[in-house]
């Protein structure tokens, strides 16, 4: 074999490794994601409001309780934006949703989803990320300090520490009743926009029982 022959063959090998191994990685980043992937399930869910300040894609402070939750009907993600499986899908379906509420969102319904990698999701890369899914107003994209993130996270039993092993959930609940249900999995945007008509149909029934108990004598 000539010394050229013998260049180009090492070319080709060291070629193959680097292939290999850059396929390990992306394999890698996003093994947890594949693996952890469960079949749609959903339970009833006890959730806490973390007292912190988050930031909107806007760069605007807000505290989740107060300023999204209170007083809507709330349907909330959990993605990053380098994320290139589960994210998207994620937000696809929330998507899906906000298109099959219509108007709703904004007004009666508040639309959330919260990055898990606020070290490289700011305001900015939320924005960008969000005009790829959001179509009209009603969806927060958050993000914050690390602390203020985790804390929000652990509040709402989502928190794992490792993007790897960050689960496709969505919550959906009343944030007046209390009433929250957690999905995994990739839901069906009908079987979350029907949850949301529940909790609506629920709150009319409250609202008019409260109003005839008012008029009895």
């Amino acid at each position: 074999m000539n010394r050229f022959a013998s260049r180009g063959l090492l070319t080709l090998c060291l070629l193959s490794v680097g292939i290999h191994q850059a396929q390990a990685h992306s394999a890698d980043e996003h093994a947890g994601h594949k693996a952890a992937v469960p079949s749609n399930s959903q339970e009833n869910a006890q959730v806490k409001f973390a007292n912190v300040s988050l930031l909107d894609q806007n760069g605007k402070t807000v505290r989740l309780e107060q300023d999204l939750v209170q007083g809507k009907i709330v349907v909330m993600s959990f993605i990053y934006t380098s994320c290139t499986t589960v994210c998207p899908v994620v937000s696809s379906i929330m998507g899906k949703v906000q298109k099959q509420l219509g108007a709703r969102v904004g007004t009666e319904v508040q639309l959330v989803s919260i990055s898990v990698d606020p070290q490289r999701d700011d305001p900015k890369r939320l924005q960008e990320y969000a005009r790829t899914f959001q179509r009209g107003p009603g969806w927060s994209w958050l993000t914050g300090s690390s602390q203020s993130i985790t804390e929000t996270l652990k509040g709402l039993g989502s928190f794992s520490g490792d993007l790897k092993n960050h689960q496709p959930l969505i919550l959906v609940g009343d944030g007046d009743s209390r009433h929250w249900t957690r999905y995994y999995g990739f839901t069906d945007p009908a079987l979350l926009s029907k949850e949301v008509e529940k909790l609506s149909g629920l709150r009319t029934h409250a609202k008019h029982t409260a109003i005839a108990m008012e008029q009895q004598p």
